[in-house]
């Protein structure tokens, strides 16, 4: 039941990144407005992920868990007959509350649910489920808006999310409340709004290439000072949205660290594949979907596979090989993307990325959460997934901002709407220096990725218990 919601919010975003240039045509949305159909979700995401967090820790998993899933079908239902686009924005906040209170239980029923040893495997299947999502979105998500268009991609959360309520509802166990104060942070959660917020409106704003621009300036301001106050208030309260008392654990420090940086380095991948098959040769979303498809297959193999090794394998070990292989998949994207480049060719890159990228979730994950005491896995995988949305986040507004930063300003619109290689083929040459940008960028990311992993490598040996669910093979 737990993949299978997880499998229903995955194929959701990975979906939309196909969809996107339908429904920015279908709406008349311009590039902001866009660009925030992704982002609004992701914020919302990212900030409501630890308030649920120590919700569910008072008042269960299973009510937080099955609420999640009524939120989330319900919004996508709203969503689906959105007249605008700030209605689906709307909705799209809707979904992401419902998608945090899905996400920050998830790994942590599955981590309570499985021996030690059989942690890594356990988290293998679970993650191998946002790798199908990602196998079947961009695919499902393509078709369904090619024949049907794209608000049939948005209600087919519908059925499967009341399949996963009545599933829920029949097969989880009631927890009895814990029955513990409730504790929050409003402050910390109004910073994380503010600063993250102002950053992503910066981001997604300055694609307009006017840096001058009052809300440029703003959003980057809120930005800097949001980020030493937030540090600030987290030492002083009682029950912080993110407990920086975590980072004092070497482990878990780097693990967050490499996680971050991680999906900084890979998320965007389908989303800017996605575009680049629409916006510069031309495909239909049905096409393009179907083309971005191997990189979720890589994925989807290569993570119930990293869960096998790591029953005798160091997390850190794989978690370095498996960053080290998605960054040699996007230097060599990096180098053969053109206008013309052959499909067979831009896909062996992209299922590099995949294999690796697959590989490294499992064992970031497992080398995080084996040695973490159990009246601490809430919180410390709450504050995982959080690191991680923060990266998503960041990842998709770079990214909408650079591919279009060589462009004029007038053709900006026509990326996003994948309709650029028939207003202005000329034009073509300046988006893929865009895309250039974005993917080194990104490798630059995926080097401190795999450095960050070599840390946790050497730092995990040290520290006691840090071996205890898995043997180290050296050589």
């Amino acid at each position: 039941m737990v993949c299978l919601a997880s499998l229903m919010s995955g194929i959701n975003n990975s979906s939309l990144n196909i969809a996107l240039p339908a429904i920015v045509s279908g709406l008349d949305a311009g590039p902001v407005a866009a660009s925030w159909i992704l982002l609004s979700f992701q914020l919302t995401h990212v900030t409501l992920l630890i308030f649920f967090g120590r919700l569910a820790d008072v008042f269960g998993r299973r009510t937080m868990y099955l609420t999640g899933v009524g939120l989330f079908t319900a919004a996508s239902l709203l969503a689906g007959a959105a007249p605008d686009a700030g209605t689906l924005i709307a909705c799209r906040v809707l979904q992401a509350a419902g998608a945090a209170m899905l996400m920050t239980n998830s790994a942590a029923l599955v981590t309570a649910a499985f021996p030690r040893r059989m942690l890594g495997q356990g988290l293998g299947i679970y993650m191998a489920s946002f790798s199908l999502a990602q196998m079947l979105g961009p695919t499902v998500g393509g078709v369904v808006t090619t024949e049907w268009g794209w608000r049939a991609t948005l209600l087919l959360n519908v059925p499967v999310g009341i399949v996963c309520l009545l599933w829920g509802l029949r097969v989880m166990e009631r927890v009895p409340r814990s029955g513990a104060p409730l504790r929050l942070d409003p402050a910390g959660n109004l910073l994380v709004v503010l600063g993250l917020g102002g950053l992503l409106v910066a981001l997604s704003q300055g694609g307009s290439g006017d840096w001058l621009h009052p809300l440029v300036v703003g959003g980057a301001v809120a930005f800097l000072v949001a980020v030493p106050v937030f540090l600030l208030v987290e030492k002083r309260v009682s029950a912080p949205v993110v407990d920086l008392a975590l980072f004092r654990e070497p482990v878990v420090g780097i693990g967050v660290l490499a996680g971050f940086l991680g999906t900084m380095s890979r998320f965007a991948v389908v989303l800017l594949m996605g575009l680049y098959f629409q916006a510069v040769q031309g495909d239909t979303p049905g096409e393009a979907g179907l083309k971005v498809l191997p990189i979720a297959v890589a994925s989807i193999i290569s993570a119930p596979g990293a869960g096998l090794v790591l029953r005798w394998v160091r997390a850190r070990t794989v978690a370095a090989v498996a960053s080290t292989v998605s960054l040699a998949g996007l230097v060599l994207l990096l180098v053969v993307i053109d206008v013309d480049t052959p499909y067979p060719l831009l896909i062996t890159a992209v299922v590099v990325i995949g294999l690796g990228s697959g590989a490294f979730v499992p064992a970031n994950s497992t080398a995080m959460l084996q040695d973490v005491r159990p009246d601490r896995l809430g919180i410390t995988n709450a504050v995982r997934l959080m690191a991680q949305s923060c990266g998503v986040t960041i990842s998709t507004a770079v990214s909408l901002m650079l591919i279009g930063l060589p462009l004029p300003p007038d053709l900006r619109a026509h990326v996003l709407e994948g309709s650029l290689s028939r207003v202005s083929p000329d034009a073509l040459d300046g988006l893929i220096a865009g895309f250039r940008w974005t993917f080194g960028l990104m490798a630059v990311m995926s080097v401190l990725c795999v450095l960050a992993s070599l840390v946790g490598r050497q730092v995990g040996r040290d520290v006691p218990g840090s071996r205890a669910a898995v043997t180290d093979v050296e050589g």
